[in-house]
């Protein structure tokens, strides 16, 4: 965990600016270390990292000119590249969870530096810097596969209906409780195109209970809720297909259409939960590329997938038990298949 004085200086970052601009992560963790931080700040500008969780000049540097924030804030981005630090000309907090990298002249808050070890997600980062809701909190960190015993405990005060006093593991908070529910709603209003996306999280800055989007209390939690009942009628099609490839062997495959929206996160996610001594493949194929999740609760495919993609067209990464990687031809994606099933 990061240090009471290392909390402080971030909150200290968040104090002194006026105009912040965040970008962060598509995902449940992503989203709640935004709203967190911007709930509490009450100004800035949020965007969304879509497509590949990596900052460049290239794709964001023109948004931040065009902002003219006097400081950014990335949240739960694996990757910020040099050229983009670079070029921007305001100071830039770079707060995550995912193996660290080198970079220069950036404030960089990862709990990795110090502990290579640590797990625990960017949204209990957010949270502990500036307290705020816990159940956006809650979102976010069982969301990233995270359950800590003082939070769940203080939570379940609060939302007993939502995360019963027996339930310990992460995996089962997230998907057999309320909760659970609750962040599955959240993450697909994070899906589709980028206007709807973006008018969902504008939603999500307002929404104060989490019951105005389960029990669709109001007009903003029945969007959000509706978006999320059309969608997940393509998840649960795609995952009755993805069950169907289970067999005896320790590898579950399972690739998709480009045509379809992404579900790959989610669908390895809860092939895992369902499966746990499975090694979970789930890919995307368009126009010959592979995107793809893995999940494993039995080894560390950090460094399988590491070692699968050497000399590959592709790349790849992740924690130790999920990992997403990218291959961009047939060809590459059948060899490292191949090379997964050599490892495992």
């Amino acid at each position: 965990m990061l240090t009471d004085k290392e909390l402080k200086n971030l909150k200290q970052e968040l104090d002194e600016c006026k105009r912040p601009l965040f970008i962060f992560d598509d995902d449940p963790d992503g989203l709640a270390s935004f709203l967190l931080f911007y709930r509490y700040k009450k100004e800035g500008k949020g965007v969304i990292v879509k497509t590949q969780p990596k900052i460049t000049k290239d794709n964001f540097s023109e948004r931040v000119s065009s902002y003219e924030p006097d400081k950014v804030f990335v949240l739960d981005v694996p990757v910020v590249e040099q050229d983009f630090i670079d070029d921007v000309k305001v100071p830039i907090v770079w707060v995550d969870h995912h193996d660290p990298l080198k970079r220069e002249n950036i404030k960089y808050v990862n709990p990795r530096l110090n502990d290579p070890g640590a797990s625990y997600p960017t949204s209990l980062i957010c949270y502990n810097t500036v307290k705020g809701d816990l159940w956006i909190a809650m979102v976010g960190i069982v969301g990233d596969w995270n359950l800590p015993k003082d939070l769940a405990l203080k939570f379940n005060k609060e939302y007993p209906k939502l995360l019963p006093k027996n339930v310990d593991k992460p995996e089962k908070a997230l998907f057999d409780t309320e909760l659970g529910r609750l962040i599955k709603i959240i993450s697909f209003a994070l899906k589709g195109e980028t206007n709807e996306v973006i008018k969902c999280i504008k939603i999500m800055t307002r929404i104060n209970d989490p019951y105005e989007i389960l029990e669709q209390k109001t007009s903003q939690g029945k969007f959000i809720y509706k978006k999320f009942d059309n969608i997940n009628k393509n998840y649960e099609e795609l995952l009755r297909n993805a069950i169907k490839k289970k067999d005896k062997s320790k590898l579950l495959k399972f690739i998709y259409p480009g045509n379809r929206m992404s579900f790959t996160k989610d669908l390895s996610n809860e092939l895992l939960y369902r499966y746990p001594s499975k090694i979970i493949l789930i890919g995307r194929e368009k126009n010959g590329e592979y995107k793809c999740s893995l999940r494993s609760s039995k080894i560390i495919l950090k460094d399988v997938v590491k070692k699968a993609l050497i000399g590959l067209n592709g790349y790849g990464g992740g924690h130790e038990h999920a990992c997403g990687c990218c291959l961009r031809t047939e060809e590459d994606f059948n060899e490292f298949v191949r090379r997964i099933k050599e490892e495992i």
